[in-house]
C-alpha cells in the first residue's frame, strides 16, 4: 500500500466529507448542515490521505481563541473531522496525520491544540488531557422545585424565531466568553451552528425555539430548545430538549430555569451539556430528580509548553521546575520553570532541579484548571521530587469558574 497525506484542495471537499460521513455511520448529514461544514471548513489546515485516487483518511483544524484562567484568550487549533476508513485502520494513518497537524500548529506559532473526541481512549497517546467535563442533566420537572431570587418576576420573556435573534444571543454570549476557561470565542460564522435546525434531525421534536430574557428592554439571557410531545397512560410526558441557554446574572438564569422546567404538557427536560458548577444545581429542591451524569468535554494538549503555561494567571503565587514528558513533540521534552501568580507568568527552560515529573498529557488536564495535579498525582500520573511543591501548583493552577466548553465544533 502506498499512501500520501497532503493538505485538502476546495474542490476535493465533497468527496473528503463524505468519507467522513462514511466513517461515522454513512449516514448523510442535511444539506444544511453539510454546507455549513463547508463554509467554516478551513481548507489549508484540513489533510487528506490518498491511497491512490480514494480518500482513506481525514482531518482539519479551526482557528480559535480559547479563553485560559485570567480571562485571556490564546490561540487554539481546533482539531476536527478525523476519521479513518475502515479497510486502512492499524496502518499508522491517524499518527501520520497527527504528526502532519502539530508540526503544523507549531509553525502558526498557536501555543494549544484542542479536540473533542467521538473516543476519548484515542488522543491520550498523542498527549491530549481531559481539560473540561460536562454534565447531562434529565430533569423530572414535575419532581422538583426551585429556589428563586427576588427579581425574578421582574424579568420579560418573549419568544423570538431563532434566526431573528441571532445577534442579541451572540451579544450574551460574547459578554460570558472572558468569565470562564474553556470558552471559544466565535468567530464569524460560528453563531450558525447554535441555530441549525434540520426537520429530518428532529426525530419527533418541534421546531427549534428561542426565549429571550429582558430586562428594562436588555436581553440579558436566552434560552433555545424544542419540545418533544409524548403521551402517557395518565397524561403528557413530553419532554424539552435544551439545546444552550446562557445568563448574564442569577435573577435572568433563575427566570429562564423557572420557564423551561414549567412548559405546559412537559415532565422533564434534558440537556447534554452543562457547566459541572450549574447554578441550576443550587436551586433545585432534589438533586437527585436531575439525573445528573458526567462525561469528558474539551481535550488539550499544550503544542508549545513554555507559551502554553505563561499565557494564563494562576490562582496562588508558584515558582516550580517541571520535568516535561512528550515523545510526541519532542521540543517540550526537558525541565521548565513555571514562575506566575494572578497578575501573569513566565516559563523557561531550566538546567535547575526539577520538582514535579509529569508528561504533556497531565499538563493538558490540569491547564484550565478542571483537574488538580494532586488528583493525578494521588492516580500516579504526576510524581513529586520537592516536598511542597505538588500542593504550590496544584493550588496555583486551579480556577474558581470551573472550565467548561459551551458547544463542539
Amino acid at each position: 500500500m502506498t499512501t500520501q497525506v497532503r493538505t485538502l484542495r476546495a474542490a476535493e471537499w465533497d468527496g473528503w466529507y463524505a468519507k467522513l460521513e462514511r466513517a461515522f455511520g454513512g449516514v448523510p448529514e442535511s444539506s444544511e448542515e453539510r454546507g455549513l461544514f463547508r463554509d467554516l471548513t478551513e481548507v489549508d489546515r484540513s489533510l487528506g490521505v490518498w491511497d491512490g485516487t480514494e480518500v482513506v483518511g481525514t482531518a482539519g483544524a479551526f482557528s480559535f481563541r480559547v479563553t485560559v484562567p485570567g480571562g485571556a484568550s490564546v490561540p487554539a487549533a481546533g482539531v476536527t473531522m478525523v476519521s479513518v476508513q475502515a479497510t486502512h485502520r492499524r496502518r499508522g494513518l491517524l499518527t501520520e496525520m497527527m504528526r502532519h497537524q502539530l508540526d503544523d500548529v507549531r509553525r502558526r506559532a498557536e501555543p494549544l491544540a484542542i479536540l473533542t473526541a467521538s473516543e476519548p481512549v484515542i488522543y491520550g497517546r498523542f498527549g491530549y488531557g481531559v481539560a473540561t467535563r460536562q454534565a447531562t442533566l434529565q430533569v423530572e420537572t414535575e419532581r422538583v422545585a426551585l429556589t428563586l431570587p427576588d427579581g425574578t418576576d421582574d424579568v420579560r420573556l418573549r419568544i423570538v424565531p431563532p434566526a431573528e435573534a441571532v445577534a442579541d444571543c451572540e451579544r450574551v454570549y460574547a459578554r460570558l466568553v472572558a468569565g470562564r476557561p474553556g470558552m471559544l470565542a466565535r468567530q464569524p460564522g460560528w453563531e450558525r451552528l447554535p441555530v441549525l435546525d434540520p426537520p429530518g434531525d428532529r426525530e419527533g421534536s418541534g421546531e427549534l425555539l428561542c426565549v429571550l430574557a429582558e430586562v428594562a428592554g436588555e436581553v440579558r439571557g436566552y434560552a433555545r430548545y424544542a419540545v418533544k410531545p409524548e403521551w402517557g397512560g395518565s397524561g403528557p410526558e413530553g419532554t424539552v430538549q435544551l439545546r444552550d441557554m446562557e445568563a448574564l446574572d442569577p435573577v435572568v438564569r433563575a427566570a429562564l430555569w423557572r420557564y423551561l422546567l414549567s412548559i405546559d404538557l412537559t415532565s422533564s427536560l434534558v440537556s447534554h451539556n452543562r457547566p459541572l458548577d450549574d447554578p441550576l444545581l443550587h436551586m433545585v429542591s432534589d438533586l437527585r430528580r436531575c439525573g445528573v451524569r458526567v462525561r469528558e468535554g474539551l481535550f488539550l494538549r499544550p503544542v508549545e509548553v513554555g507559551a502554553a503555561l505563561a499565557g494564563r494567571t494562576y490562582a496562588a503565587p508558584v515558582d516550580v521546575v517541571l520535568d516535561v514528558r512528550d515523545a510526541f513533540c519532542p521540543w517540550n521534552e526537558g525541565r521548565w520553570r513555571l514562575s506566575g501568580d494572578a497578575k501573569g507568568a513566565s516559563c523557561e527552560r531550566t538546567t535547575d532541579a526539577a520538582d514535579l515529573a509529569l508528561s504533556v498529557r497531565e499538563l493538558g488536564a490540569a491547564y484550565l484548571g478542571d483537574t488538580p495535579l494532586s488528583a493525578l498525582a494521588a492516580a500516579g500520573r504526576v510524581t513529586e521530587l520537592r516536598p511542597g511543591a505538588l500542593s504550590e501548583a496544584s493550588a496555583a493552577f486551579g480556577s474558581d469558574i470551573t472550565p467548561w466548553l459551551p458547544h463542539g465544533f
